[in-house]
């Protein structure tokens, strides 16, 4: 019997896609836009909290925002009556944003003057930790009603991510959610993550991840093109 010749697919789409993703990197640096990848699971709040950080930020900074759904433009609509500029990425299947579909979605901002621009990823905690989409930084939404086990069954994401916002916390006090439980299992994947605990709908909590948007923005800014 002939040798089995194995072809590791995953290795070649991964090498690809870390070359457009730093050319994209490249890029948002020339034109001093921070753009964020937010990552969670479906109904964790993504759409929520931007539309609470574009309605504090909207008449500082100028703001654009990449939606990504499987099928659907729901969440589009909504960030349309906003003002800000967005498109909608339809994957048709794909649980992930990769750096190509991300380059589609900046090319249709077609805004060289913005200042920051919103990925909001498809909704799972699996493939989009992954694929590497660009960003300059990414971010996930956990919700108090997921639980405060989610770094142990998913541990790339909180490895990946710079910034873990907790939102719903409104919810806490009828959940049986331990915040110092997650903050532990968290901090032994990822002892660099920056934590926000927030509520959208009490709006508790909002300010100071929009403080932290408005000096990264502002750092990045001033930060030195390589």
């Amino acid at each position: 019997m002939d040798e089995i010749k194995l072809i590791e697919i995953k290795e070649d789409i991964q090498s690809d896609n870390a070359v457009v993703a730093e050319e994209l990197r490249d890029r948002l640096r020339k034109s001093r836009t921070l753009m964020i990848n937010l990552m969670s699971s479906p109904g964790s709040g993504k759409t929520s909290l931007l539309l609470r950080s574009i309605e504090a930020l909207k008449n500082e900074l100028n703001i654009g925002v990449i939606e990504a759904d499987i099928d659907s433009v729901v969440d589009s609509e909504k960030i349309a009556e906003t003002g800000v500029r967005n498109v909608q990425l339809r994957t048709g299947g794909f649980c992930h944003l990769d750096a190509s579909m991300v380059k589609k979605g900046l090319d249709g901002l077609d805004d060289p003057a913005l200042d920051l621009i919103f990925i909001e990823n498809v909704g799972n905690l699996v493939c989009p930790a992954e694929f590497d989409t660009g960003a300059i930084q990414d971010a996930m939404i956990l919700s108090i009603p997921e639980g405060d086990d989610k770094p142990l069954k998913y541990p790339l994401m909180f490895t990946k991510a710079n910034v873990l916002i907790v939102n719903k916390i409104d919810y806490i006090t009828i959940s049986d959610f331990a915040m110092d439980r997650l903050r532990g299992y968290v901090s032994r994947l990822n002892t660099d993550i920056e934590i926000f605990e927030v509520s959208c709908k009490t709006g508790e909590g909002v300010d100071q991840w929009v403080d932290w948007l408005r000096q990264s923005v502002s750092d990045f800014k001033q930060s030195p093109v390589r």
